[in-house]
């Protein structure tokens, strides 16, 4: 097992100072993100709901397939272009497994890096994130959110109770891969939300903690209870930064960070409690032990046992990197220098894809719909 070197830590430093270049790089980044995004979903994202209405399985089976391409640029980004190190430690998971991933939440941007360690294990397409609503109405990435299927809520647990529910229900076929992603903080880490937290904490008998926020445990209860039988085990991720926490603009220009590091604990889904009293104790416990696990490396620079995932194939980001490109160069010719067909489809495509997320549409497939109807239907005498 490669075992990195400790690094000593610096809250004050970035990682590069924003140069010029710098600046142009990332705003180059941004347009091959956006344009990308833009030209696969109009393209491909109304063939994965025609899919659906044969097959939901299918239909997933492609929209992973697909749009785990362009997920790939963003491991390419942070590890290729921005040069920073993504270290793995604690244990090697194995893939192609159905799990529940449960992270801490440093900052805005620590869903993305669980996408490093996806695309290592062959699943970047078939992770979902349970996500804040107001994520869903970006322009682009909210539709693509829509079409990968992430849940959306409120934070609100009594609005946000069916719809998790309603959702998770979907997910329960152990023969499509998933990898399902819990923040059970509900909301990224600060100082001033940490002495909320505590002052929570130290007013109701539960553990002060330093690192974390106090976990919200009825959401990390509905998917266990719901999914527990499709599941094989739950991942505990853990999250930490040098030298600075990063933000989204940060990420797109290369500023920060340095080093990310990802400890991975895999607990198979039957050492966990079965009662939702014994599984929000075993939850609140879990933090407990990500807040050593973080003090531990606030002193000593690293997790321990690092080295548990190798690097990423450069050759491999690059050809995945060509072939998304080529693909969207090709649409933009369809779609400007091409038959007026082409540009009512994307105007078509745009239409219903800002609807389908606004109203959260999700097509049923038409057999399963027409069986479901006669057998509702009661016979007559």
């Amino acid at each position: 097992m490669e075992v990195y070197p400790a690094l000593s830590s610096s809250n004050q430093l970035k990682h590069h100072s924003l140069t010029p270049l710098r600046i142009f790089r990332g705003l180059m980044c941004l347009v091959i993100l956006l344009s990308t995004a833009f030209m696969l979903l109009v393209y491909f994202g109304p063939v994965g709901v025609m899919l659906r209405l044969f097959s939901i399985h299918y239909s997933r089976k492609a929209i992973s397939f697909l749009f785990g391409l362009w997920l790939a640029l963003l491991p390419f980004l942070f590890e290729k272009i921005n040069r920073t190190k993504v270290i793995f430690s604690g244990e090697t998971v194995p893939a192609s497994e159905r799990v529940l991933l449960i992270a801490n939440h440093r900052t805005e941007v620590d869903w993305m890096y669980l996408w490093d360690l996806a695309l290592r294990k062959g699943c970047l397409g078939y992770i979902k994130y349970v996500l804040k609503s107001s994520l869903m109405k970006l322009p682009v990435f909210g539709w693509g959110f829509h079409i990968l299927e992430f849940i959306s809520v409120e934070r609100k647990w009594k609005i946000d109770e069916p719809i998790m529910c309603q959702m998770l229900s979907t997910f329960t076929n152990p023969q499509d891969p998933l990898w399902l992603a819990v923040f059970p903080e509900g909301t990224d880490f600060t100082e001033k939300k940490c002495i909320r937290s505590q002052k929570f904490a130290a007013e109701n008998g539960l553990p002060v903690l330093k690192n974390v926020l106090l976990p919200k445990t009825r959401g990390f209860c509905a998917c266990l209870e719901i999914l527990r039988g499709s599941l094989d085990a739950v991942y505990d991720i853990t999250i930490a930064y040098k030298h600075r926490c990063p933000f989204f603009l940060d990420n797109v220009f290369g500023l920060d960070p340095s080093e990310v590091h990802i400890h991975v604990r895999r607990i198979p889904v039957e050492e966990i409690p079965a009662s939702e009293t014994e599984s929000a104790s075993w939850l609140m416990d879990l933090f407990q032990f990500k807040d050593q696990l973080l003090s531990d490396f606030s002193a000593r620079g690293h997790f321990p046992h690092q080295g548990t995932e190798g690097e990423l194939s450069t050759l491999k980001c690059l050809v995945n990197f060509t072939v998304i490109v080529a693909l969207t160069g090709i649409f933009i010719f369809l779609t400007f220098c091409s038959s007026i067909w082409f540009k009512i489809y994307i105007g078509l495509a745009c239409a219903y894809l800002a609807s389908a997320t606004y109203l959260n549409i999700r097509p049923l497939p038409v057999l399963g719909f027409v069986e479901a109807m006669l057998c509702s239907e009661k016979p007559k005498k």
